[in-house]
This record gives structure tokens, sequence and C-alpha cells, in this order.
């Protein structure tokens, strides 16, 4: 186990992608968990899905702060994209954040097919920006989302942070990838502790219409055919938002240790870990128990035939048959590892969107 050695209370922490799923819930919980702690948000509220999602959970968190009885809390937003950098420098000039945790980015790997340029202006010239602030801005820990997808086509698995991951097989993936080369780099050159988070297939309330979870709940509702790549034979490692985020903020609390080696140079005080739930899903069983949550929830009604509108096909260009992560590291190190069950997941999604949409 690691000894946590970056303090949050009395900070600034800057969160990139603060109105994305894992950024929002992870901005909820530091004012959870920290009395007195300033969070910047950035996000640049692009109409890659529904903006309205991202506005509903701006509004939620504007009322997460709290001043007084022992707390002294401040959310600030700024609406701007870290692909400008003069908004990245103002922000750490002005605010001067501590810990920076980078989850803004261009995300989907068959968006990236079609849509390059907005992930090489996002995921490549935005963590750039936000690389040379770091450098230029004394900060205490960069924390940044990279992928599983970084494994490509692996075939050991379950991936471990020790495999070679240069095979990328989307855009998506070779920028992921290229994010952690960058900041491989910088903490080598100018010593900044850095650590790279590997987030395998999140889910949850309030999560990405894009996802597979997401986007089959709305065809279904809709009385749409939902399209099973591969013929079903697809495995993923699904983890829940909430372990996410636990596993983002105890990571956030060790930064890699600054040290010299036998060159006099600084070891790069650098880190990756996976975080995925260890427990990979084959896709036909998490549509099954994703439609029984449906109809638990009320979003379909008991008698819906879900065979009439399920049609097997084949991979999709940039799809992978299997992620699987090791978590060892992460166990070791933080004593942590997600463990919320898929079932327990989908209903709360699913009692989510009856809420939402129904």
């Amino acid at each position: 186990m690691v000894n946590y050695n970056v303090c949050l209370e009395g900070k600034s922490v800057l969160v990139t992608g603060a109105a994305g799923f894992i950024g929002s819930n992870l901005v909820k919980r530091l004012f959870h968990d920290v009395k007195d702690i300033q969070v910047v948000g950035i996000d640049s509220m692009t109409d890659y899905y529904d903006v309205n999602i991202k506005r509903e959970r701006l509004q939620t968190l504007s009322s997460s702060p709290v001043k007084g009885e022992g707390h002294n809390q401040e959310w600030i937003f700024v609406e701007d994209s870290i692909a400008n950098r003069d908004a990245v420098e103002h922000i750490f000039t002005i605010y001067k954040p501590a810990v920076v945790v980078n989850l803004a980015a261009q995300a989907g790997v068959r968006y990236s097919i079609t849509n390059p340029d907005a992930y090489i202006e996002s995921n490549l010239i935005g963590f750039y920006n936000i690389l040379e602030a770091c450098r230029h801005h004394e900060v205490e820990h960069l924390v940044y989302a990279s992928s599983s997808s970084v494994y490509g086509s692996n075939k050991k698995v379950p991936y471990s942070t020790e495999d070679k991951v240069d095979n990328p097989v989307s855009l998506y993936a070779a920028t992921k990838k290229s994010n952690e080369l960058m900041a491989h780099a910088y903490s080598k050159l100018y010593n900044i502790p850095s650590t790279g988070l590997r987030f395998f297939t999140v889910y949850g309330p309030a999560g990405r219409p894009d996802m597979a979870y997401f986007g089959f709940t709305n065809k279904l509702r809709e009385g749409k055919t939902i399209q099973i790549f591969n013929y079903g034979n697809c495995k993923r490692d699904f983890t829940y938002v909430d372990d996410i985020v636990e596993g983002v903020v105890r990571i956030m609390q060790h930064a890699p240790e600054k040290q010299l080696g036998e060159d006099g140079l600084p070891v790069p005080p650098y880190k990756v870990y996976n975080i995925g739930n260890n427990s990979p899903e084959n896709l036909l069983d998490f549509v099954t128990i994703l439609q029984e949550e449906l109809v638990r929830a009320g979003v379909l009604p008991e008698d819906y035939d879900f065979d009439a509108h399920k049609e097997l096909v084949p991979m999709q260009p940039g799809d992978v048959p299997v992620t699987y992560a090791d978590t060892t590291p992460l166990e070791q190190d933080f004593g942590f590892k997600p463990s919320t069950p898929l079932r327990v997941g989908l209903r709360k999604f699913a009692e989510w969107y009856k809420g939402y949409y129904c």
C-alpha cells in the first residue's frame, strides 16, 4: 500500500471535462469528501451527444458546494475547450490548481473513423496544452484518462499495464496511447508527477448516450432493432462509474515519487493503472440483464418481444473482441478494486432512465 502524499484539503483542483459523465461524478464526490476545496471545471459542451444531459449534470454541480458549518467549498465552471491554449493558461494563472485531473477528451471508437479532426484537437492538442500548463505552473499531481482501447487486439488476457501496447486499432486508441507517451516525456523532462488511468467500459446513470447500454435502451424504447456486434461473441469489462470515481479519488492523493536515477537525472514520476471490473461479461448476457432491468423499472412493458428487436451483425472496424482488466497493481497500491455487479449497476441506470425520460 502506498502512502498518500497529496492532501486535497485547502487546495484548488482542476477537472477538465467536468460536464462529462466521469468528470461530473468526480466533482460531486470531491465536494462530498473534502470540506475545504476549490474545484475548477472546464468543458467545451460539444454536441457529440445530448447537451441537455451535460447541462443537467452542471445544474446538479452548482448546488453541490457548501459554505459554512465547517465547509469552505467553491465551484467555478469555465465553458471552453482545453484546445484553447489561452483559456487553459488563464485557469492555471488565476486559480493555481495543485491537482489536475484531465478527463476532457473526444471519446468513442467508431466516431473517430468518421470525425478524426475532433480527436486530434481535443485528445492531442488539448492534452499538450494541459501538459505545458503543468510545466509552467507547478502542480503536485497530474491525473489523466487513458483507455482500455490502448490494448488494441492483444491476445493475452487479462490486460496488464506491463503489456506491449503499440498496435492500436482506432485513431481514438492511438490518441490515448499518445497521451501516455506525452505524459511520460513531460514527467522525465520536467519532473511532473503524472498518473494515467486506463478505464474499462464505464457505465451508469446519466451516462453517455453513445454507449451500448444507453443506445440499446433508446432503440428498444422506440421499437427499433438493436445491433449486437461480432454476433454476440464479444466480452466487455463493464465498470460502474462509482467504482471509477473511487479509483480516481484514491489515486489523486498519491503522486508518483520524485527520485533521481543513476545518471543524476530525474526518474520519471510516472505511473499507469487499469481501472476495470476484472470480470468481463458476454455481450448477449449483458443485453439479457439490461432487458430484465428495463422491464423491472417500467421502461419497457413486461410482454416486450426482445427477440424481434435484436440483430446479430459482424465486428465493426476499430472494435476488439474482448476487454479484461488486470487490476493487481491497483489493489496492491491502493487496496481497492472495482466490484459493482453488472445487474446492480444496470438497475441503477434503468431506474435513472425511467425517471429522466419516461
